[in-house]
């Protein structure tokens, strides 16, 4: 058997386990995972700062579904990647994080990149953080990661992998282990006792997360339940935003709770129904719960759900649409239509009185993207009322910094996404001070000629904090910030620039950055109309 040093055939394993790109910076402590790379036949995208390496692992996952794993040095390296770790593990992203570290720690000190304790640091925005000191154990954490990217709820994981032992002389990984399929089928007499609560309900109300949106059936089970279907913002496109039985991602608004104490039968399928997707801390329910999640935690939360089902939702949703299809017929749909269109008109115009002027743009947007356009945004006015209203055809098509709430987010998120969909649409959402975390991924988008339109919304402050700080009766202080000039500045980068004026010229913008040879920033102030 050939033998290499230990970072080599880390690069073997991973392409083996089917990796075909890795983010990252290298650096002295981290070079032997370098060695084979090429060798091994994957692609490494130089990141400018290993938090964008972080976000760009990030947005390739949400994108194809597959692992994104970036590569750090000891120390530094690691520090810098646990923001995007920290967003991965809010939002059930799985990454994969392979770090150096130094062998000792507890009686040298002075050592260069040292830390206290690098594998503690980690665990705190990861589902785990362990160290591997030789080949074999590197090779079985890397193993339980990719096992458990597959049968549990997906999480970004750390191994960091010491020095001497990533330069020692190691044989091959072991060959992947046969692939592990969970969840297919749910228990029969659990799965009767749903249907009954079905057949019986009047008003049945279905909630869709993020973890249960790709479902292909959900308008045939709607119509067969009777139901009508309301999602989060992670679980927008589970069923088409022009669907009669639909009423939006509007769960947030305080209205929503009225709604939902009208249903005599709640399914909420892959969602935590946290603090960012209620803003509030009852959902506003008087009926009985049926609560279907990957993870047990969330099962037993406080909204108390009287029928708890541990499963995966592809599992729940494949036995749900076998036993409704054989129903003789549709059940009546006893929600009031027009009542739901009053009630979606009266969300969005909350939402145009909260935040003036961002819904035209954002339709005009969905005017021009094509319809398998996929979006990256940032924490930005822009993105919090776009989401709301901004119609989703499918789903996994919007991304956005949900649970973390990470500033620097939609630039290289949009990057690892663009890269992992290949020819695939894809356009960066950001705010002018959010942007700025990490705007010197621009020149990986350059450097990599990705078609990319970039979209920076710019009012010149810090308007969420501002408008909290004037609810909240606290004299803004620190929200308006001076701005480069975003024009000079991406052209300093390379990239492609437009600066519309009118709605018109925002749409020709967006077109012809689809059609360009390379990145395009859009900058869009708040005064355009």
């Amino acid at each position: 058997m050939t033998q290499r040093p230990l970072g080599a055939q880390i690069s073997h394993m991973l392409k083996d386990r089917g990796v075909d790109v890795i983010f990252g910076i290298p650096g002295v402590h981290n070079q032997e995972m370098y060695r084979g790379i090429e060798e091994a036949g994957i692609t490494h995208v130089l990141a400018r700062h290993e938090q964008g390496a972080g976000f760009m692992a990030d947005g390739y996952a949400r994108a194809t579904g597959k692992p994104g794993v970036a590569y750090v040095i000891t120390g530094p390296g690691l520090c810098n990647v646990m923001t995007p770790m920290g967003q991965a593990y809010s939002d059930s992203v799985s990454m994969l994080v392979l770090s150096s570290c130094l062998a000792e720690t507890t009686a040298t000190r002075g050592q260069l990149h040292q830390m206290k304790d690098q594998e503690g640091a980690a665990a705190t925005v990861c589902d785990w953080s362990e160290t591997a000191r030789d080949a074999d154990t590197a090779y079985a954490l890397i193993d339980r990661a990719f096992g458990e990217f597959t049968t549990a709820r997906p999480r970004p994981k750390h191994i960091s992998v010491t020095i001497p032992a990533l330069e020692a002389r190691a044989s091959a990984a072991p060959p992947p282990p046969a692939t592990i399929k969970t969840g297919l089928h749910l228990d029969f007499h659990l799965m009767t006792m749903i249907e009954d609560r079905l057949k019986q309900a009047e008003k049945p109300l279905f909630i869709i997360g993020g973890g249960a949106k790709n479902s292909g059936n959900m308008h045939s089970m709607a119509r067969k339940a009777g139901a009508l279907v309301m999602t989060t913002y992670a679980g927008r496109g589970a069923l088409a935003g022009t669907d009669e039985r639909y009423l939006g991602a509007y769960l947030a608004r305080p209205g929503s709770a009225d709604v939902i104490a009208q249903a005599d039968l709640l399914v909420v399928v892959g969602s935590e129904l946290s603090e960012v997707d209620l803003w509030r801390n009852d959902l506003g329910h008087t009926c009985d719960m049926i609560r279907v999640d990957i993870d047990p935690e969330v099962l037993r939360d406080r909204h108390g759900a009287a029928i708890q089902v541990h499963a995966t939702s592809q599992g729940f949703w494949n036995d749900l649409f076998i036993r409704l299809d054989e129903w003789p017929a549709d059940k009546p749909f006893l929600w009031d239509r027009d009542k739901v269109a009053a009630q979606d008109e009266m969300f969005r115009a909350e939402i145009a009185a909260e935040r003036p002027g961002i819904i035209p743009v954002a339709m005009a947007l969905h005017d021009v993207l094509p319809h398998n356009t996929t979006i990256y945004s940032d924490m930005t006015q822009f993105a919090y009322a776009a989401k709301e209203v901004y119609p989703m055809g499918e789903p996994n098509l919007w991304h956005h910094p949900y649970g973390f709430g990470t500033l620097g987010y939609a630039l290289p998120a949009a990057i690892g996404g663009k890269i992992g969909l290949g020819d695939k649409p894809v356009v960066a959402i950001a705010g002018d001070y959010g942007f700025q975390y990490t705007l010197q991924e621009l020149m990986v988008a350059v450097e990599l000629d990705l078609v990319l339109p970039i979209i920076i919304w710019d009012n010149g402050k810090l308007g969420e904090i501002e408008d909290s700080m004037v609810r909240a009766q606290i004299a803004p202080n620190a929200v308006i910030q001076k701005n480069p000039d975003f024009i000079m500045l991406a052209q300093a980068y390379g990239c492609h620039t437009a600066q519309p004026t009118t709605l018109d010229d925002f749409k020709t913008a967006v077109q012809d950055a689809l059609s360009a040879d390379g990145p395009t920033v859009i900058h869009v102030t708040a005064d355009i109309s």
